[in-house]
């Protein structure tokens, strides 16, 4: 049975305050939560205070660099981050493709570092508006997923979950349906199938990261494929989060 899993991006938001008082919030109504893995994403500066906090919630990084150590200012490694009990990494977020120009091969290099110390590697994909038109959609995730995990082998691949952004959808007055999200999380899982075997495939959890909300949560994690969601804004509200996460 794959694991159902709700993760929350905080991206660069809230302060120390806000932030701890938002962890100790979602802590104390996870009790009510049927298997679903709850984490959180926040800035680098303050997890080590949240992991602290944190008893049930898994706190993640939110970004790493790809090397043990070395003259890289203003950049973390994994090892400095699981000396602090940081067990989950994002990499390959759509932000950090567009904003911060990380290529496939970069991000082949992140996943890398990451399995290399066992981490867990939440791994972000998803195709722009222009690609969408022109239906090019689904190589372009293919040549992303190819690029990135093809050279995994089926246990390390074990220690992937894969989260789908539809680029199209976020911020550009677009919406996509949840008909669109399931059709390509099953493309995603046939083509994990077709690489390493159906085993392999329906034991991967497959999030959806495109405006996942309270109001659209329960029709997106009743798809087959959809498994739970990366959530952006909403799951700055510990109330929000929990209704997501309750979706199931």
């Amino acid at each position: 049975m794959r694991k159902k899993i709700v993760a929350g991006n905080w991206k660069m938001n809230l302060n120390s305050a806000e932030a701890t008082d938002l962890v100790r919030s979602i802590e104390a109504q996870m009790v009510n939560l049927n298997e679903v893995e709850l984490l959180v994403f926040p800035s680098f500066i303050y997890l080590t205070e949240l992991i602290s906090n944190a008893e049930q919630l898994h706190v993640g990084a939110q970004n790493f660099y790809p090397a043990d150590s070395g003259a890289f200012t203003g950049e973390v490694s994994i090892s400095q981050l699981q000396a602090i009990g940081v067990q989950q990494v994002l990499v390959g977020h759509s932000e950090r493709r567009n904003l911060f120009h990380e290529d496939n091969a970069y991000i082949k290099q992140k996943v890398d570092e990451a399995i290399k110390h066992g981490m867990t590697v939440f791994f972000c994909c998803g195709e722009a508006l222009d690609v969408r038109l022109k239906g090019e959609e689904e190589d372009f995730i293919l040549e992303q997923l190819k690029a990135a995990l093809w050279h995994l082998t089926a246990d390390q691949l074990k220690q992937i979950v894969i989260a789908y952004e539809p680029v199209w959808a976020i911020g550009t007055g677009q919406t996509a349906t949840v008909e669109q999200a399931e059709a390509m999380h099953a493309f995603i899982r046939s083509s994990l199938s077709n690489q390493f075997g159906s085993d392999v495939s329906n034991a991967l959890s497959i999030l959806y990261g495109g405006s996942c909300n309270a109001a659209n949560a329960a029709e997106l994690f009743a798809c087959p494929n959809v498994d739970g969601g990366l959530i952006g804004g909403a799951s700055l509200n510990a109330d929000t989060f929990l209704l997501i996460a309750n979706a199931f």
